[in-house]
């Protein structure tokens, strides 16, 4: 039945679509970054005279 195509043409593409969206969240947010050591003193003092 030719009339049904689009629609099921439609449902598989949004289909799919879902599918993608759902991997791509599950991958970003699946991912547990490593907390950062930060120190007080990350760049030193002498660093920031610029001599010109």
């Amino acid at each position: 039945m030719p009339q049904m195509m689009p629609l099921s043409w439609t449902l598989l593409y949004l289909f799919f679509l879902m599918l993608f969206m759902l991997f791509t969240y599950m991958n970003y947010y699946s991912h547990v970054p490593a907390p950062l050591k930060s120190s007080s003193k990350s760049i030193p003092i002498n660093s920031l005279n610029w001599k010109w």
